[in-house]
């Protein structure tokens, strides 16, 4: 039925419109992953050739003006729900599909995109964080015992049961199986995602002994050496004893460096991170740049985005942070670009859909999409009244192309639907979906590509 809006009418509209863009308030939770199998969903639509450009979604979700800028008839007649950004594009800058995509919304998660990039551009995919152990005592190799302290120094974010005995094991390799002195950490040293470096201590000191040692803290270490192949490091069971307590204070001055631990390449431990999208790494990932002011100015000067359109106040897309879909193009640009320097893509890094554990498992895993899309998610409860987004890469018969989807104040289930079922309809336009010949490698074998470095430069 035909709607003539007339100048009345009009004002309502636009006087909705401008309530539903305003920010809304900054309460929010921190949700589980949401893991579960969401089908695509193509319902029968009415026809739309006189519908009025500005549609709404319903009084529980306000839309923006959903003005859609395509070639293609059926993108043209897709409903967007919520208040919402998409764009699509080929990768020589041509526009598939636009709507709202100067407007800013909340990006969730697609922060870690942001981070990742800044991270990789300012320290490259091979670093590896450093945790060196020192002593201020000395080895006596006929009883076994270090006679003085043992220090602990690093800020590797995915330091976990399997370094710490890695360590010990090292130890024992050097003669120690005793430390008649104290476990000391610098308050930086985080284990096993703790943001406290003194329960980090704790963790670290019980770890290292075999009779406080939890049976967890074993099972890790086992599925660590099956996972490493480092077998032929291990003589008997890694085993320190500390005669002290564990604590953290600065490191002196005036130490003796028995060896380092070096962490998995950062390559990894982004892939981890974007593949769990993992808050905690994230966050310390964002740290090594000094916070996500530091990592938005990278962003900015690296993709040439505006400030205007890159805002954010987390590094892991927690809470309140706006970026414009044509910001999140150019980062995906950006990012794509600083990868090929290292010969990598975007699967080096992010999830591939219905391939790889984590949030993109259990999506876009039909036959025929399977390994199809490389991308990021994004999901909040309650902050901004529910927001679900999408990014990264979509491979077609006929070529691959960028995407951004910014979901925002509504069902988050809604809008997991709709992406799936929006993806799969642009991938229709192109001959269909097509795998991108991904091959993975488990997560758990990526992260246990650690290393011990000796004083005279050996690793292993």
């Amino acid at each position: 039925m035909k709607r003539i809006l007339g100048s009345i009418g009009d004002l309502l509209i636009l006087s909705a419109l401008i309530a539903a863009t305003g920010i809304a308030g900054m309460s929010q939770t921190t949700p589980a992953p949401l893991l579960q199998d969401i089908k695509v969903v193509n319902d029968d639509k009415p026809d739309k050739s006189n519908a009025p450009l500005v549609r709404k979604t319903g009084s529980s979700t306000p839309a923006a003006p959903s003005t859609i800028k395509t070639m293609f008839p059926a993108l043209a007649e897709v409903d967007i729900p919520g208040y919402s950004g998409v764009l699509v594009e080929s990768l020589d800058g041509k526009t598939v599909l636009e709507s709202n995509a100067d407007l800013a919304f909340n990006p969730a998660s697609n922060v870690k995109v942001a981070t990742s990039y800044a991270v990789l551009k300012t320290f490259g995919p091979d670093f590896r964080f450093l945790t060196s152990v020192y002593t201020d005592g000395e080895i006596d190799k006929t009883t076994g015992t270090l006679a003085g302290n043992l220090y602990i120094s690093g800020k590797d974010p995915i330091f976990g049961y399997e370094h710490a005995i890695a360590i010990a094991n090292e130890l024992n390799r050097l003669g120690i199986r005793q430390i008649s002195g104290d476990l000391i950490v610098t308050d930086n040293f985080a284990m096993n995602y703790s943001n406290s470096a003194a329960r980090s201590a704790d963790t670290l000191y019980a770890t290292m002994d075999a009779t406080k040692r939890s049976p967890t803290a074993t099972r890790v270490w086992l599925a660590f050496l099956r996972s490493s192949g480092k077998y032929n490091t291990v003589a008997g069971v890694p085993d320190i004893t500390i005669a002290g307590a564990a604590y953290v204070q600065p490191i002196p001055s005036n130490l003796h460096l028995l060896f380092t631990h070096q962490s998995t390449k950062l390559r990894d431990i982004v892939k981890a991170t974007m593949c769990y999208s993992n808050n905690f790494l994230a966050e310390r990932l964002g740290d090594m740049l000094g916070g996500p002011y530091a990592v938005a100015r990278v962003v900015q000067q690296g993709a040439a985005i505006p400030p205007n359109e890159f805002s954010i106040q987390t590094a892991s897309g927690l809470g309140i942070n706006r970026v414009t879909p044509n910001a999140m193009m150019r980062l995906l640009r950006a990012l794509r670009g600083e990868l090929d320097r290292y010969n990598m893509d975007f699967a080096d890094i992010m999830p591939v859909a219905g391939v790889d554990k984590g949030t993109l498992e259990n999506r876009f895993d039909t036959d025929f999409a399977t390994g199809s899309v490389v991308g990021k998610t994004g999901t909040l409860g309650r902050t901004d009244s529910g927001v679900s987004a999408l990014s990264g890469e979509i491979n077609t018969q006929n070529g691959k192309f960028l995407f951004v989807i910014f979901n925002q104040r509504g069902s988050v289930y809604r809008f997991r639907t709709f992406q799936n079922y929006f993806v799969s309809l642009v991938q229709g336009q192109f001959g269909g979906a097509a795998p991108i010949g991904y091959q993975p490698t488990p997560l758990d074998t990526l992260l246990s590509r650690s290393l011990i470095t000796e004083t005279n430069g050996k690793s292993y």
